[in-house]
């Protein structure tokens, strides 16, 4: 069976970079990363990146270029090594529907919530207003619509009365680390294909993300 080839796209520090990475070289997940690309200079993952010995690339946006100029050459960086799947790992630039088109299916995402959950933004705070007695993150494919995209694979966790947003954040992204690789190694062993109106998990419409339980 051949390895996925993965771009891995970042604009902070690659923690997940790092945790999918690991994964590769510890032979859980049978994959290669063939690029890291970031839209910022001063991206911390880019440090990582370089320690783990990976390829990098900076795609920097141009002053006065539209979003779909910009996802354009984008585009044109990551089509260059032929990925089989590209993964966004803490990018924070909102792709454009011309984007996401082009990679329709093989365009994963991981999300700070038990989605549809607490889209967007500062997502633990939110957890923690509105009363949530679990939170967690989910691993989607990504569509036009801000973290709309099919589920796939959701870490959960149980809210302690003493948490708050950076606790949460905190015990998240532990889980974030491990259900990635996880949901990565689902596609690169054939049980989960992510190529049509629904996600197929063994041949069957995965209507519902799979649900990892976490005591943490």
């Amino acid at each position: 069976m051949n390895r996925l080839r993965l771009v891995i796209v970042i604009s902070g520090a690659g923690s997940n970079m790092q945790a999918i990475a690991e994964a590769c070289r510890a032979g859980q997940l049978d994959a290669e990363i063939v690029l890291v690309v970031t839209n910022r200079l001063d991206a911390g993952g880019l440090q990582r990146a370089a320690e783990l010995g990976l390829p990098t690339r900076v795609v920097a946006s141009i002053t006065g270029e539209s979003r779909e100029q910009f996802d354009q050459r984008l585009c044109d960086t990551l089509n260059s090594v032929a990925p089989d799947l590209v993964v966004l790992a803490g990018y924070m630039r909102i792709l454009s529907a011309q984007f996401v088109a082009a990679f329709a299916g093989r365009l994963l995402n991981i999300h700070p919530s038990l989605l549809p959950r607490h889209k967007g933004l500062h997502t633990h705070q939110r957890a923690l207003e509105a009363g949530d007695a679990e939170h967690g993150a989910t691993v989607h494919l990504v569509t036009a619509e801000l973290d709309g995209g099919p589920p796939l694979l959701q870490g959960r966790l149980a809210v302690r009365a003493d948490d708050t947003a950076e606790s949460l954040a905190q015990r998240v992204q532990r889980i974030e680390h491990q259900i990635y690789p996880a949901a990565l190694q689902l596609i690169a062993s054939g049980r989960l294909r992510t190529m049509g109106h629904y996600p197929e998990l063994d041949g069957q419409p995965l209507v519902e993300p799979l649900k990892a339980e976490f005591e943490d």
